[in-house]
């Protein structure tokens, strides 16, 4: 069994909150958040918040990051944003691959490549997401769909590189549905892709990499899910809208350590 050095809980709040309700949720969160060494907390809220909650969370452990970027550092890209974009607000880390970017923009490996690669040069931190649908799973096909979306991007690192790196297993059939895969389901998952990133890059870096899971992530259940052992944290969406049930959360991750 691995023993935890940390957690992560990272809020992903999609195309929620207006700037109004993020400086709410910034302000009760607040009140009510302690931080602890080893429980790291995030959350990405939409690009037009970003620069707001880097000013309201700035004396704070809370990191803030973006939801998406381009691999180019500027140019004809209408409506897209660079990595060096966010560093100029103060913006160092950056979720790439959800399974939403995928299916309703189209996504693919190939361009996730070239995006990681970009974060990795400009020193980002990634949380890069990987999952199956619910056919792929019902198909047997979920090791081999995860399988292929790690190694054909991030496969060509060096070692080094994966210190800017943390996975996020996402089934896709989890998420935002209100069902949540079981917490050995997940723990499986997680251990495949360790012993997958192990076979290439040796079992102490596979060790170290943090792999979180998403879908459906709730305090009713998070309790269990972080008790697994290759769980190393959450990716939650719904649930880190509301400061007080996303400070439910990190108190659930901090009970692991205190």
């Amino acid at each position: 069994m691995r023993s935890k050095k940390k957690l992560c809980v990272a809020g992903n709040w999609k195309m929620n909150l207006n700037l109004s309700q993020a400086e709410d949720f910034a302000a009760r969160f607040e009140q009510i958040y302690r931080a602890h060494p080893q429980v790291e907390v995030k959350i990405a809220p939409s690009f037009t918040n970003l620069y707001r909650l880097v000013q309201l969370f700035e004396d704070t452990e809370v990191d803030i990051l973006a939801q998406n970027m381009h691999w180019a550092e500027k140019g004809a890209y209408t409506g897209e944003v660079s990595a060096g974009m966010l560093r100029s607000v103060g913006v160092y880390g950056v979720i790439l691959g959800h399974s939403e970017r995928r299916a309703y923009f189209c996504e693919t490996d190939k361009e996730l490549r070239r995006k990681v690669q970009t974060g990795i040069e400009n020193d980002m931190e990634i949380i890069y997401c990987v999952g199956e649908t619910l056919q792929q799973r019902e198909a047997g096909r979920h090791f081999d769909t995860v399988r292929r979306q790690i190694t054909e991007v991030f496969f060509d690192l060096d070692p080094e590189d994966w210190r800017q790196v943390k996975i996020a297993y996402e089934p896709v059939w989890a998420i935002g549905t209100g069902k949540t895969a079981t917490p050995g389901q997940a723990d499986e998952m997680h251990a495949y892709i360790r012993e997958l990133i192990a076979g290439k890059y040796g079992p102490a870096l596979a060790g170290e990499v943090m792999i979180l899971y998403g879908g459906s992530v709730k305090p009713a259940n998070a309790r269990d899910i972080f008790a697994r052992p290759n769980v190393d944290g959450a990716l939650v969406g719904g649930a880190s809208l509301n400061a007080d049930t996303f400070n439910d959360l990190v108190e659930i991750a901090k009970g692991f350590f205190e």
